[in-house]
């Protein structure tokens, strides 16, 4: 095998608990799906109603980001980003990106201003005071959206 695709984010990280260390040891990295958590990390659905043509607004059976310890956790990761300067989109894709066993994610931009923030993620590196926080988010509230 070449890669496996597992949904990763910032609040689904189970793939850290049993396939990581098989991805890095068997040189088979992980194609991570959602990073943004279905847009639930780019904040835009914190404020209630979800934007007009939005993802969760066609499908809103997918509900696995969006259940309250889900969106508790992602107040927080949005806060943090905003706290260091940072887009949230940005800063998910960008820790997304900074896994030893992620070889890619595989964005879903329904805008052209949004590739344009999904793809300038390329761009950051994480500073280790960043990776740090998120760890203690993660702490706090482990894969809430799994």
């Amino acid at each position: 095998m070449a890669s496996v695709q597992n949904a990763y984010s910032l609040i689904c990280r189970q793939f850290e608990v049993g396939l990581a260390e098989t991805a890095i040891r068997e040189n088979c990295g992980l194609l991570a799906y959602s990073p943004l958590a279905f847009g639930a990390l780019t904040g835009k659905y914190l404020a209630g109603e979800p934007p007009a043509g939005s993802r969760i607004q066609r499908f809103p059976a997918f509900q696995r980001y969006f259940k309250p310890k889900a969106v508790e956790a992602t107040a927080a990761y949005v806060n943090l980003a905003r706290d260091y300067g940072l887009d949230p989109a940005q800063m998910a894709i960008a820790f997304v990106r900074s896994r030893r066993f992620a070889t890619s994610t595989i964005i879903g931009a329904t805008t052209l201003d949004q590739l344009r923030d999904n793809l300038g993620a390329g761009e950051i590196n994480l500073s280790a005071d960043v990776l740090t926080a998120i760890e203690a988010i993660h702490r706090d509230n482990p894969n809430p959206g799994p």
